[in-house]
């Protein structure tokens, strides 16, 4: 079974549907995945306001500079956000998606064209690969308690169709590698590499800050290639 993307299209999760690098619960779970929407913000701000990293950023950490961040508030953080929903609306599109299940929003992924991202444009590490236009993913919320049941997966999916239906021809990601390792969510929100390759992503480069640090993989799926979802 694969997702494709609609609006409100319902997406039904099976134990061996999709699964992350840490295990996967065995269960169905029926979700609807919709793009934010200004309508739509309380039910985003009801799923981060469950605390932690969230709750403050409102993932606004790729939409600004590391000054700007640094003095931000959680409020300030909330208002970078809903400037983008209205900005992207103007253009057709919305800043990421949401899903819910049972009407209540369990989780979240932000995508859009790279240029959405003032960080990336200054990373060192996460700056252009080459010159193509190219969409990124760079953050994953997931409700406590819908957490190790595919939700990330399934928005994943769903992301790869939202932005070829919206016009990417490559979508890029920024996932941390785990080697099977259990991780702490707040350092997962970008996503596990397995998680991307089971959706068809490759590493396209591997960077370091310094010669200390760890290396860092930047994936791409070649939008415009082959539909059928990879299987591992």
């Amino acid at each position: 079974m694969s997702v494709g993307y609609r609006a409100g299209q319902i997406l039904t999760l099976r134990g061996d549907f999709v699964r992350d690098t840490l295990a996967v619960t065995d269960t169905d779970a029926t979700l609807e995945i919709h793009p934010l929407t200004a309508d739509r913000l309380p039910d985003l701000a009801a799923l981060f306001g469950q605390g932690g990293d969230p709750k403050w950023c409102w993932c606004s950490f790729f939409r600004l500079r590391n000054p700007d961040y640094k003095g931000a508030t959680a409020e300030s953080n909330r208002g970078v956000l809903e400037q983008a929903v209205a900005t992207t609306a103007a253009e057709d599109r919305a800043p990421g998606l949401i899903a819910y299940r049972d009407g209540e929003a369990i989780g979240w992924v932000s995508l859009g064209p790279r240029d959405d991202y003032v960080r990336l444009q200054s990373s060192r590490v996460l700056a252009p690969i080459d010159e193509q236009p190219v969409w990124s993913i760079v953050c994953f919320v997931v409700a406590r308690g819908a957490r190790k049941q595919g939700v990330a997966n399934a928005l994943l999916e769903a992301a790869v169709a939202y932005a070829r239906e919206h016009g990417a021809t490559l979508l890029e990601g920024y996932p941390v590698e785990t080697d099977g390792r259990r991780v702490l969510s707040a350092n997962a929100y970008k996503g596990t590499m397995t998680m991307f390759e089971r959706a068809g992503f490759e590493v396209a480069a591997r960077r370091r800050a310094n010669r200390a640090s760890p290396e860092r993989p930047i994936v791409r799926r070649d939008l415009n290639a082959a539909r059928g979802r990879r299987r591992r």
